[in-house]
Parts: C-alpha cells; structure tokens; sequence
C-alpha cells in the first residue's frame, strides 16, 4: 500500500487530534509508546474509574497529536473492567473524554494469529486505524515473511512492519497515520466480510472470530521452517529452567539477589557524588547566612532533609532500568509462571502477581491494578497484602540502613537488601494464607499467562524508564517531602528553650559545664578560639533544646510503645513522620539529629552521623540489634496513608483499611520486637 502524505491545512491545525493505542499484553505497545512521545507521557485515569491509561503527545505534520496509551488487552469484552473501559474510550461513551479520530492497534508478528483477534474486534468498532506489525526484525530472524499488502486487504485498513526497539518504520507509521486522520471515518472501507461474519454469528461470535484470525494469520504468513523450529527448541530449552518448580524458584531468587548486589555496589559512587554536591551547599549558605533560626531553616531543615533524600536517587534510577531490561527480555512473565503454584497454595491468584510485581515501584498503582483479579475474595486478599510488598519509598530506608551496618561491605549489604524484600514477599504470602483460613476463605482462581518470546531488552527503553520514575521521585521530593520537611523543622525548633527555664530541663552539671565553657570563651585573646567554646556549648544545649520542642515531646510521649523495640525517642519522631510518607525518617533523622549543630562538613554523611550518636550512657545509639528492628519495622509497617485511602476507595468500605492498618502495624512491631531481642542475645 503506497503511503500518501498530504498537506497540513491551517484551519484544523488547532483542532486537538487523539489516537488511542491499542494491543496485546507483551505486543511491545509501551516501546512503542516510549519512540513516538520520547518518554513525554503521564498516567491518568478514566473518568469516574480507577482504570489507568498513560497520555503522551508527538509531532506530526505540524500538528500535535495526543496519544492515548490502553491498557493491554487480548480482547474488548463486557466481562472485564479494563476491557469494557477501553471500549468505550474507543466508541467515545467515556466523559470528558472525546473519541479518538483513529486508532493504532499494536500486533506481534512472531505471533500474528492471537493478535489478530483484537485488531478484528478495533475494526469492527469502525474506528480509522493503522495495523503497526511490530517485532518485524524478531520475526525475520525467525524466518518469517509476512505480507503487508494481503493483510491489510483482509483488515480493510493499512498495516505497516515496524521494530519498536530500534524505530525501523516509524516514518511510514505517521504517514499512513497522517492518511488515515485526513481521510475521516467516511473514508473508511466497507467492514471485511470475515470481520461482519464474525459478528453476526449466532452461535458463539467468539470462536468464529477465532477462527477467522487464524485463518488470516495463516494466509499472511510464510515460514522458513528450519529457522522457526530452531527458536523455538531454544526457548523450550531455557523455559525447561527458568519455569521448572525448583529451578526456577532458585533461578528467581539468584537473579533479585544479583540485581540488589549491583544496585549497592555500583550506585554508592554517584550517591557520594550527590552527598557531596549537599554538603558543599550546606556549607555555603552557612557562611553566608548569619547565625540562627534562617541559618538552622536552610541548611538543616531544606537542604540536609532534600538532600537526606535525594543521595537515594541513583539507586531508584538503577533499580528500575535493570527491572525493565528484565521485562524487556520476556523473564518477567517466566517469574510469574514459577510463582504461580506457591501463590496458589496460600489462597493468591496468579493473576496476583502483576499488581504485585507493581508494588514494587508503588503500592497505589498496584492497587488500583488488582481489578484484574475478577474474584472479589481473591482481589480482596490481594489488596490487604500487597502494601507488604516492598516499594521505593522503602528503599531510601533500606540504603540508610546498610549504610550504616555495613558501608565497607557491599556484597553484605545488598544481601540484607535482597532479604528485606524476600521478607516483605514471605510476610505477604503467610498473610495471605492466614486470610484465606480464616475470614477469606476459598480457592484462588488459575492462572492462564502467555509466556513471550525471549528478546534482547531495549536499552532506550530501560533507560527512559529509569529517567521517568526518577523524575517521579524527584518531584515527589521536591513538594511532599520539602513541605514535610518544613514542617519538622519548625517541629524541631520550636517552642525555643530559653536559658532561664535550663534548671528544669538541662542537668546541673551540663549547666556547670556550660559555664565554664562561657568563661573560658571569655578569657581567650582569639576570635576562632571563641567560636570553637561557643560551638561546644551549642553542642551540648543542642539535644535539650530537641527535646523541649514539639516534636521532641512526642518522641518522648511514645517511648514507652517503641523502647522494647531499641528506638530511642528521636527514632520516635522519625517513625511517627514516616506515617505520612514513608522515605520522610530520612530527611526526618538528618533535620533532627542536625539541629543546633555546624555546617555539616563535606566528609560527613547521615549514615556518619547517625553512626556517632550516643545514648545519656556513652553506648551508640544505632546497635546492630536497633538498626535491624527499625529495618523490619519499615518492611512490615503500613506507614502510607494515601494507600490506605486508595484500599477503602477500591473497596468500598473503611473496614478494610483498617484491618489493612491495624494487622500491618501490629505485625512490623512484633517482628522487630523479635529480631531486636534476639540480636541483642547474640551480640
């Protein structure tokens, strides 16, 4: 079919253009997405829903178009929630959302005759649309030689053989896309008569239109027989690991163990790098403000509680490039074959483990994802569960941690990083099971998945991925976390501690040695040497004058709920503030145990400092025993309110986020309890 670019007319430049795309689950339809908006997009919802779609926009012609990025689908029927949505986006029946002028439908070449199904179902809505036969190049290498031409005579619209991964065919893409919208929907051709019989069947519509893709597929197809049984032997070969019920288990584990191991040992250098870039700002705006309140504002409560949070930027990116290299490469869907079985057992569905898998970036979206699950018991499970699962508002918290254990050895501390995620999925799956002996009980649903070919992963791909979750996380930083911050540092400050009411705080000797201090500041000939006396004194106030303060009194006020666990009552206040926002007790412990000190030096880390703080007593403060419990504690505690607002939103009722509350919290102060006391034993 010849392209035909045609000129832009003016007067319709301004009108806002929308095509929808649509494709299988593992079509490649998010690469493809990632060429044509360079990353540019964001997840929105349907209105009045909780079905999320992404939106991104390109140029074309001169006119911007607005791609609406569907859910992966095999099929739009009326029984799903997803599929019913993406219906209606199609026919326009959404509000507030127009209906698209054409329709990209993203088809897999390797595995031409089950796509074809759904480019049936897009045709017959009588929307304009453009075949993209993606993964071209996979099917060449197989041996495959499709014919355009004849296809598109069987679809009655345009197919163009395209490689998301490396951007071959794109060009033609936007000029049969640019044909097809400048055309109209009255150009499109009269409904193939294999698509209408396919409606019109009385008996069961859904396998004559089985049948009908089959037989295109088929017809389409020519295949170098050779070639193809030898991928296909290779791939058999490798599932016979991969998904085998002990291998594969193992397989699993060894692979999550090695991605954590990588993340810590490669990025603690641009972590440093981050570090550094803080402490030199810290100590710049600590010249040049005067001493006191702006001072102690600026360099303790904004720049060390933003850059308390963002040194853990590198390992987000890098945690989530290596995520999607494995999705790219077709493991993804293999770890979900070989969960299946163990997630069976203890009452999770197999269709649990995307929402899942998800929770490992965000609990909310993963969530909202559990309408996949079509039975209520079974996505109910799902939903109490998943917040167990670790997310990357847990793993500033985890790199804080090793950190401070474990700083000279990485292989140790990622580890200890892979095990408080396995212990996040172990707590999941037990609960689980409990949930399902008692006031859930029944069997899980089965697991039906299409495993996809294996592939060499798009680097493009995983590094524009990497790119838009880390400037997730960064505006996250730069409004959630910054206006938290403020906050616990007025908390922090204020009421002051005025020198006249130290009798009933301060113990008489620091007040004696305070004086002496004074007096010897008084008596020395060098202004340096004076400074030095007043910031000793300033260091020995400092702590009294936290604890005075608003938040030092409720650290104080909770001691007795968290001293079993190790927590001193500035770990309280950390705690307690995590409840909004969990990566919030980092930026907490650096404003809280920076108050009233110097400039932070270049050399000196949170991890240094937390390291170096002391009990009344002279014993640390982080043991080994504490840091562990607070480790577990941050695994298992439900500490994100907004995900419980999204649990009694999907839900329909308060109870369960408050079961969802109320188990998660006792179970992370039990656990930790546990593993203080019995680190505390063997130490």
């Amino acid at each position: 079919m010849s392209p035909v670019s045609l000129p832009v007319v003016p007067a319709r430049a301004t009108v806002p253009i929308t095509v929808a795309l649509a494709g299988n689950p593992n079509a490649g339809k998010t690469t493809l997405f990632n060429q044509l908006t360079g990353m540019r997009g964001k997840t929105a919802n349907f209105a009045g829903t909780t079905t999320s779609v992404r939106l991104g926009s390109f140029d074309m012609d001169g006119r911007s178009i607005q791609l609406l990025d569907l859910p992966g689908l095999y099929a739009m029927s009326e029984h799903k929630v997803e599929e019913r949505r993406a219906r209606d986006a199609l026919l326009g029946k959404l509000p507030g959302r127009p209906r698209p002028q054409a329709a990209i439908v993203v088809v897999d070449a390797t595995n031409l005759a089950r796509n074809l199904y759904l480019a049936g179902q897009v045709r017959e809505l009588g929307v304009p649309m453009v075949v993209a036969l993606n993964m071209i190049d996979l099917a060449e290498a197989d041996g495959l030689e499709i014919d355009t031409e004849s296809l598109a005579v069987e679809l009655g619209a345009p197919v163009v053989a395209v490689s998301s991964r490396s951007g071959r065919g794109f060009d033609l893409l936007k000029r049969e896309l640019a044909y097809v919208l400048e055309a109209g929907p009255g150009a499109i051709p009269a409904l193939p008569e294999g698509i209408a019989a396919c409606g019109s069947c009385t008996t069961c519509p859904h396998e004559a239109r089985y049948d009908w893709a089959e037989e295109v597929g088929t017809r389409a197809v020519r295949a170098a027989c050779g070639t193809r049984l030898m991928s296909l032997r290779l791939t058999e070969a490798i599932d016979g690991w991969l998904t085998h019920p002990v291998f594969g288990v193992a397989g699993f584990v060894l692979i999550m163990a090695a991605l954590f191991i990588s993340i810590f040992s490669i990025a603690q250098y641009p972590m440093t790098w981050i570090e550094a870039g803080f402490g030199f700002a810290g100590d710049v705006f600590a010249s040049i403000l005067p001493p006191g309140d702006l001072n102690s504002f600026v360099v303790n409560g904004l720049i060390g509680g933003i850059g308390g949070v963002l040194v853990f930027l590198p390992q987000i990116c890098f945690l989530f490039f290596l995520i999607t290299l494995l999705e790219d490469s077709g493991y993804l869907a293999r770890a979900a074959f070989v969960a299946d079985r163990p997630m069976s057992r203890v009452g999770l569905p197999g269709r649990a483990f995307v929402p899942m898998l998800s929770a490992h970036a965000c609990a909310i979206p993963a969530i909202m994802s559990s309408r996949v699950i079509e039975n209520r018991r079974d996505r109910l499970v799902s939903i109490l569960v998943i917040p167990l699962l670790t997310c990357t508002a847990r793993m500033p918290v985890y790199v804080m941690i090793t950190a401070l254990l474990f700083a000279d050895r990485p292989v140790v501390g990622g580890l200890v990083f892979t095990g408080a995620y396995l212990l996040g999925m172990t707590a999941a799956i037990g609960m689980a099971f409990v949930f399902k002996s008692t006031i859930l009980p029944g069997a899980s649903s089965p697991l039906v998945i299409e495993l996809p070919r294996y592939r060499l992963p798009s680097l493009r791909n995983a590094l524009l991925t990497a790119y838009e979750r880390g400037r997730a996380f960064v505006t996250r930083a730069g409004t959630v976390i910054l206006g938290i911050s403020m906050v616990l540092w007025v908390l922090a400050t204020y009421p002051k501690l005025d020198e006249s009411d130290w009798s009933a705080v301060v113990p008489a000797a620091t007040i004696a040695e305070v004086e002496g201090l004074r007096a010897a500041a008084v008596g020395v000939g060098g202004e340096a040497e004076a400074e030095a006396l007043e910031a000793e004194v300033g260091a020995l106030i400092s702590p009294y004058e936290l604890e005075y303060s608003v938040a030092g009194r409720v650290g104080k006020a909770v001691e007795p709920v968290f001293s079993p666990l190790g927590f001193d009552w500035k770990i309280n206040v950390g705690v307690i503030s995590s409840f909004a926002a969990r990566e919030v007790i980092v930026a907490t412990l650096a404003i809280v145990y920076g108050i009233g000190e110097d400039a932070v030096e270049d050399e000196e880390t949170l991890s240094a400092t937390l390291r170096a703080q002391r009990h009344a007593d002279g014993s640390p403060v982080f043991t080994t025993a504490t840091a562990l419990a607070l480790l577990v504690f941050f695994v298992l505690a439900m500490q994100c309110l907004p995900t419980n607002v999204v649990t009694r939103r999907e839900t329909g009722s308060w109870k369960w986020p408050a079961l969802q509350f109320g188990y998660m919290t006792v179970l992370a102060w039990t656990a930790a309890f546990v593993v203080y006391r019995v680190v505390s034993a063997l130490a």
